[in-house]
Order: structure tokens, then sequence, then C-alpha cells
């Protein structure tokens, strides 16, 4: 099957369309106690599987520049494992950075692998949306990088989860860190913050209340499914990673006449990949230019440290 293929007559895409790649990976180098997919290895049938997938998406990408002139891209890969100790997925962002119709390719990644192949990327367009595991890496690893990459000019944020034992780690990093780096913070999951904790939190990342509790999201509009979507290793198209209900195919164009303005049918959504798209929210304009690598327009004041 062509990875270009036509929607079907009559059909347009909106003229910026965001996309949620997801493939079969699921291996990480890390084991974090709070993620399911720590120290999770891929076999070498996963790995090759992957490797298609993300590739016939690519493809897929590249081709909307004729088959889609009236449409720009903007990417963001969001593996359950770490995507960029593997090749393809360096490649795959180095290549969507240099295509005339993306805005911003970017992946989440825990940064543990080499840094030095973002030199033959548009750094213009390509970005890194990272997280600092304390107890994964050491301090001054991880600062390193992140250096290397305020050095080479590379668009990128540091986040960190909201563990109690992570505080200290967090305040050292944020004071480390290059002063126009955005650190953000992630509620844990299922952590319910008093007044007092979620204050400390707030000190190091002044958007911390976004994340601290589910967003209730029923009924509300939502860009998602009709200008943001979620796409898998097999081209299925869902309106974001927390809907199950299809809206077709990628790659054979049934997806597109189901774009359009939809309320979120969940109760609630509370992960930033999600709620970032309500429009109940005022992310947009906080985040303007670097929704996808999740960068602050503007300077990030924070509150002195306790």
């Amino acid at each position: 099957m062509s990875a270009v293929a036509p929607a079907p007559s009559g059909t347009t895409l909106p003229p910026h369309l965001t996309l949620l790649y997801r493939g079969p990976l699921a291996s990480c180098d890390y084991d974090c106690p709070y993620c399911p997919f720590a120290k999770r290895r891929d076999g070498p049938e996963t790995l090759r599987a992957d490797r298609a997938a993300l590739e016939r998406f690519t493809d897929w990408v590249a081709g909307q520049e004729t088959a889609h002139p009236g449409t720009r891209f903007s990417v963001l890969f969001t593996p359950w494992g770490e995507g960029l100790v593997r090749s393809w997925y360096r490649r795959a962002i180095t290549r969507l950075s240099h295509l005339p119709h993306v805005d911003r390719v970017a992946i989440q990644t825990n940064l543990s692998g080499r840094a030095g192949w973002l030199a033959d990327c548009d750094l213009s367009t390509a970005a890194l949306w990272t997280t600092y595991h304390p107890g994964q890496v050491s301090h001054e690893r991880f600062l390193a990088k992140a250096r290397e990459l305020a050095g080479m000019g590379v668009r990128f944020s540091v986040g960190v989860v909201g563990e109690p034992e992570h505080l200290e780690a967090a305040r050292r990093m944020r004071a480390d860190l290059p002063g126009e780096v955005y650190l953000w913070v992630n509620a844990s999951e299922g952590r319910t913050y008093t007044d007092a904790e979620a204050a400390e939190w707030q000190a190091l990342d002044p958007h911390f209340h976004y994340s601290r509790r589910p967003h209730p999201s029923r009924g509300l509009p939502c860009r998602t499914g009709d200008s943001v979507l979620s796409v898998d290793g097999d081209g299925n198209v869902r309106r974001c990673h927390f809907v199950d209900t299809p809206l077709g195919n990628l790659y054979d164009g049934s997806f597109a006449p189901r774009l359009g303005p939809r309320a979120c049918p969940l109760t609630s959504c509370d992960c930033h990949i999600g709620y970032v798209h309500l429009e109940s929210l005022d992310l947009y304009d906080v985040f303007r230019g670097g929704v996808v690598e999740r960068i602050p327009a503007g300077p990030v004041t924070t509150l002195p440290l306790v």
C-alpha cells in the first residue's frame, strides 16, 4: 500500500494538523518505579515492526507537501519507551525537520542517548521534550546533556515527576539549568497535593497548577479530532491517546472526512498531551509556538525557592 493515499474526493485537511505518533516501541533503558514500561525489552521482531511503521509514517508526512499543499504539520513522537536510542527515530526527526511544510517535530525522551545527531537537523524545526528522572541518572550527567543541547541551540524543555523524593533534585536541577530552559513538573499519577506541597512545586514550575488536578472535560470543546490527532503504528487515527474510538486510517485517507470540532467524551483529562488541547484552558496562549515541545511563550518567571 502506498504511504501517500489521497483523501476521498471532496475532503481537505485543516490549515495546520498536529500528529501525536506512537508506534509499537515499548522498551526503555530506565527503571522508573512509576512507569509500567520500565526496563522493558522489545524483541527483534517488535523493533523491526516499529522501524517499518515509523518509516511509513514519515513517508506519509513527507508526501503531504504535494497531496495537501495547503496544510502544515507539527509532529510529536510519544513512544512508550525511549526512542532516541534507536537510529530510526533520529533519522525520522532529522528528515522531518527539513521538510518545508513541517513547522515542528519533537519527541519525548529521557535524554539518555547521544545528542550530536541533532547537528544534522534544522534546529528551527526540531525540538525535544526531555524528562529528568532522579535515581536513574546522575544530576551531573543529565545537566551536561542539557548544557550540550543549549550550546547547540536546540529547543528543549526539562521536566520531572512531582514525587516528594524528587523535590530536592528538581530544585538543584532548576538552579543549575540555563535560565531560559523551562523546567516543568508533572503531578504524580494518583497523588493528591496539599496546598503547601503544591506551592513547593509551583515555585519551580509556574504552570504546575495545570497539572495538579485532573481537568473536567466531558462536553467541552477540544482541538483533538479536528486539528490534533493520535496515530498508531498501523496508521489508525484517533482523536487522542485517551479516546479509543477510531476515526479511520491515515494511509487510506478514511480519517479525513471525519475530522471536525467535537466535545470531549471523557469525564476528565489529567495528562498534559491531552488537556493542553482543551479549548476551555488558555494553554495554546501559554505555550504559543511551543505546544508540542512544552515550551511556554516568553520568559518563565518562577517564585523564590523555599
